[in-house]
């Protein structure tokens, strides 16, 4: 993320201002707070490359939420069924192993605001069933793009999974791997602003990122230009910098709803990319 500096002489540290609004406090001589599930995440076990590992084109066009071409229309590897109003477009880039899915539907897009639905089944065969009501949420102050860029103020179209959350709030009890780190998640702002209230509770959309990884990570497997720090937060009664914002009461809902035995993925874009078929 493109990102100022303001140097922290007495403390040792560095004040980051990334354009997410969020301050990143670094170099200091004190740790950042964690949690447990949070520092075994940090550092996945090594594993050796197999064989049939994909090369960095196909890397890239999944960072971005693009299933590689060669993998449409395998069968036994999508999901089976629909969630009502998704195309088979999307619907096909949903691993048959997911039982969660987070739909995020802009009326077009231009559009700042828009519906979030909770859907889950029990396994490959068995129909999706909304979970709780549709919530309303916010995206990129720009609407949707297929192509975000660093700044545009857009949120990604795409399919995306959901592997870490964290915030400046204590685990409120998700199943996630999730990162106390107060120091980190600090929303940009003052004294009254609700834009200081949005990194209370984050959960990371895997868009431009190492799924699995807390979301303070850097790491931008697309490169910086692409952009990065696309999250579920808080709503700050404003549209985001590219991310999806709800009710803090929404956000812990679906902080103790998520699983990570569910592999739960998240479908989000204008309802013309939502509903797009394959023909």
């Amino acid at each position: 993320m493109r990102s100022v500096a303001i140097g922290l002489a007495a403390v040792g540290a560095t004040l980051t201002v990334g354009v997410a609004g969020a301050l990143h406090v670094t170099g200091s001589a004190q740790e950042p707070e964690m949690s447990a599930t949070a520092a075994r995440s940090q550092s996945p076990p090594a594993t050796s490359t197999p064989a049939d590992a994909p090369d960095a084109e196909s890397a890239a066009r999944a960072a971005r939420g693009i299933t590689d071409p060669k993998e449409e229309g395998t069968v036994g590897e999508m999901a089976v069924g629909a969630i009502p109003g998704v195309g088979d477009l999307m619907m096909s880039r949903i691993p048959a192993a997911t039982r969660q899915v987070i739909v995020v539907t802009a009326a077009d897009a231009s559009a700042t605001v828009n519906r979030v639905v909770r859907w889950q089944r029990a396994a490959p065969d068995a129909p999706w069933t909304a979970v709780g009501a549709e919530i309303a949420g916010r995206n990129g102050a720009n609407g949707w793009t297929h192509d975000h860029v660093e700044g545009d103020r857009r949120s990604p179209v795409g399919v995306f999974s959901l592997t870490a959350a964290g915030g400046r709030y204590a685990d409120p009890g998700t199943a996630l791997p999730y990162e106390f780190r107060p120091s980190f998640y600090q929303a940009g702002g003052h004294a009254g602003d609700p834009m200081a209230e949005a990194f209370n509770y984050v959960v990371a959309i895997d868009y431009n990122r190492l799924p699995g990884h807390p979301p303070s990570d850097p790491t931008r497997p697309l490169g910086a230009g692409a952009g990065g720090d696309i999250w579920l937060h808080v709503d700050h009664n404003t549209p985001t910098r590219g991310c999806i914002s709800l009710p803090q009461a929404s956000m812990e809902a679906v902080l103790h709803w998520l699983t990570p035995s569910s592999q739960p993925m998240i479908i989000m874009g204008d309802r013309a990319s939502i509903e797009a078929t394959a023909g």
